[in-house]
């Protein structure tokens, strides 16, 4: 499989997870979703869940199954989100890898194509989904632009401009298939 494939998304997102709805998720038959965390679902300098993101994931929860897997390796950090948010977890996932992503889908009990890898990293969470045969959503950081304390931006960016040019098609026009995907 080719670089630019790798690196494909199946759906690209152009906002936060907070747009990954209930009818996005079953228009594409997932039934079960690995969430990373830092960046996708709370800003990596930041330990606690917003009420937004609670709400939405009590909304979610009803029709699929949740994961966490993070490559954070602060134990600590990764278990109080998990736990405010009620949802099992892995961290020092090191992703790309994918032994914890199928370790996330194994306890799901699903199979690997009916699982999403929602993250907002194409190097780390799209390729690994990708390896695993997964369904992959790339959505916008939840971050604030401006965290200079966190140079992440600056490589996402970079991401995005070396995953084109290997060929992957990155429209951010919001709840749009790719084409030429799994799906």
């Amino acid at each position: 499989m080719s670089w630019g494939k790798l690196l494909q998304p199946d759906l690209v997102l152009g906002n936060s997870i907070l747009s990954l709805t209930s009818g996005i998720i079953q228009k594409h038959q997932i039934k079960g979703l690995v969430l990373d965390v830092d960046d996708t679902l709370v800003p990596i300098s930041d330990s606690n869940t917003s009420p937004e993101l609670s709400i939405w994931v009590e909304e979610i929860r009803t029709i699929t199954s949740l994961w966490l897997v993070s490559n954070n390796l602060s134990q600590y950090r990764i278990s109080r989100i998990a736990e405010s948010l009620n949802i099992p977890y892995i961290f020092g996932a090191g992703k790309p890898s994918r032994r914890k992503l199928k370790k996330a889908v194994d306890a799901m009990n699903l199979p690997v194509e009916q699982v999403a890898m929602v993250g907002d990293r194409l190097f780390t969470d799209v390729l690994a989904g990708n390896r695993l045969g997964m369904f992959t959503i790339l959505v916008e950081p939840i971050s604030n632009n401006m965290d200079s304390e966190f140079p992440n931006y600056g490589v996402r960016s970079f991401e995005i401009w070396f995953s084109q040019l290997l060929g992957a098609s990155l429209s951010m026009s919001p709840y749009s298939l790719m084409p030429g995907n799994k799906k």
